[in-house]
């Protein structure tokens, strides 16, 4: 019985690159060590090869990502050609899509401040805290 070695075996951290949901191939082998891509429904490590059917949830900041490996490729292309790599399913478009409407509905944070306080600021900075210091 003989094994064909002609197979390419594509790691996990150098797909997820290619695939283009990380910008470098160490932040991609970071995420899986991290536990924040499921292969499966299993944690794996960042050299796990990763087959076309697999099932991926991959957890970037608050957005999740659920999809299926529709092909394999170690070389980061276009995003056109990323794209062609996977599938992502209905309900996980939907909560992200959910999830940037809630963002987009909460107010935008205001800065009461200015920037870099000018020279009288500075100076009623420096008499309130000389005047803290007398007490």
């Amino acid at each position: 019985m003989q094994i064909n070695d002609s197979v390419e075996k594509y790691r996990i951290d150098k797909w997820l690159f290619a695939a283009r949901f990380f910008k470098t191939r160490s932040l991609a082998a970071d995420a899986v060590e991290r536990g924040r891509v499921i292969l499966n429904d299993q944690r794996v490590k960042p050299a796990k090869v990763v087959a076309v059917g697999d099932m991926l949830t991959i957890r970037i900041g608050n957005v999740q990502y659920v999809i299926k490996v529709l092909a394999l490729s170690n070389k980061r292309g276009s995003a056109p050609q990323a794209q062609q790599l996977y599938c992502e399913t209905d309900e996980s478009r939907q909560q992200r899509e959910m999830l940037a409407a809630r963002l987009k509905a909460q107010p935008q944070p205001v800065f009461a401040s200015k920037g870099r306080p000018t020279k009288r600021d500075r100076r009623v900075i420096e008499r309130f805290i000389s005047s803290q210091d007398e007490c």
